[in-house]
């Protein structure tokens, strides 16, 4: 088969894919948004779990504590946005330098 041939009958499919969304494309994306509210609903109310999990029992996950051991550390140097104002050694340089 010619690359052409191909090229034409996939700019064939494109140009029917692209008539289908100009015409029917906010009725296609309605449908897609209440069948996504209904898969999340599903979803949140365990249906994907029970699916998955069908016969077998829950896994159930114990809660773990942690316990860190040794010395505390301190806490990180907070960021000071606006720090005290300083003489600048490089100001007196130069004041110097233009006497």
């Amino acid at each position: 088969m010619n690359p052409t041939e191909i090229l034409k009958s996939a700019l064939r499919v494109f140009d029917f894919l692209n008539g289908i969304i100009q015409e029917y494309g906010v009725y296609i994306f309605a449908v897609l948004a209440f069948l996504l509210i209904l898969f999340l609903a599903w979803t949140l109310n365990g249906g994907l779990r029970r699916k998955l999990l069908k016969g077998k029992p829950m896994p159930h996950i114990p809660p773990l504590v942690v316990i860190q051991m040794g010395a505390p550390q301190k806490p990180p140097e907070t960021f000071d946005p606006f720090p005290p104002l300083q003489d600048s050694q490089r100001c007196e340089r130069e004041d110097r330098h233009l006497d």
